[in-house]
């Protein structure tokens, strides 16, 4: 049985004549007849009483005749839906990106785009970024920005952005002065960080490994701007992107790193398996659109 037999069925239902309703649906009367034995085979009962005029829906008839108009009005629905996700001009983009990028990388992005594709929607995941790979294999999201790069034989890449490392520090603090500073001065120093498994704090105990000592965290925190809060407090220091938190009233000071040749790389990913959406892929032309930036 298939969901086109059910709408045969209701209009046979509703003209109580084969002939009819085979003429209505622009179909012969064995066509017609074969599709309501499918049904009734379905169900298991017959679900019309023959008549010589024509037929008439028996006590079954009625329970299915109201099932069928429920169920292919709902499978109208998730076409008519579906269809509007597909819209190159008004579908969804299923969109991850990093917590660390939501007030700075991602405002100016959904800004340009919605100024030329002002009905496209976006379903936004603002996660870590061992989330984001999930999501993106999972198929939850279709595009990511997201750091750093995820496998290459899996994950499309397009980078977006290189942002240079800088040691926030507390206003007035002795190193906030400096033009640059090494990340080794900072050793004795109370450091303010992102929770274990984001990507952005592999970085950090990367690079404070590599100046040969290891940060003495003071708080842990999800997000930069609350990183950014807390050191402007005087709470600790952070090795936070430049210009990672836009609108800070906190005070703090990002000092350059010396000594520090990699920047962090901000990208778009997406799923090599699978093919996007018109309006993901309308998006991801866009975004490649744009120069790669660097801070």
């Amino acid at each position: 049985m298939h969901v086109e037999d059910l709408r045969w069925f209701v209009v046979l239902a509703e003209t109580e004549h084969l002939t009819e309703a085979a003429a209505a649906l622009g179909t012969s009367q064995p066509n017609l007849t074969r599709s309501l034995q499918r049904v009734e085979r379905a169900f298991g009962v017959p679900l019309f009483e023959r008549q010589r005029r024509g037929v008439r829906l028996n006590p079954y008839g009625r329970v299915v005749l109201e099932a069928a108009r429920a169920g292919t009005a709902a499978v109208d629905t998730a076409q008519r839906r579906i269809d509007a996700l597909l819209d190159p001009e008004s579908g969804t983009v299923r969109l991850a990106f990093l917590h660390s990028v939501a007030t700075s990388l991602m405002p100016d992005l959904l800004k340009a785009f919605r100024a030329v594709a002002p009905k496209i929607a976006f379903a936004l995941r603002q996660e870590p970024a061992h989330d984001i790979v999930q999501d993106l294999e999972s198929g939850e999201a279709e595009i990511a920005i997201v750091s750093p790069r995820p496998d290459p034989a899996r994950f499309g890449w397009h980078l977006l952005e290189r942002q240079r490392l800088c040691l926030h520090v507390p206003p007035g603090h002795a190193l906030a002065s400096r033009h640059r500073v090494e990340l080794e001065a900072a050793r004795d120093e109370a450091f303010v960080g992102l929770q274990p498994g984001f990507g952005f704090r592999r970085v950090t105990d990367h690079l404070c490994q590599a100046a040969g000592f290891s940060p003495q965290l003071a708080f842990e925190a999800t997000d930069l701007a609350t990183i950014d809060s807390l050191v402007g407090a005087g709470l600790g220091v952070a090795i936070l992107p430049a210009g990672a938190v836009r609108g800070n009233d906190s005070g703090a000071v990002s000092v350059p790193l010396a000594g520090v040749r990699s920047r962090r790389e901000i990208g778009m990913s997406w799923r090599l398996s699978t093919p996007l959406t018109p309006a993901a892929e309308r998006f991801r032309t866009f975004v490649r659109s744009r120069p790669v930036t660097t801070s």
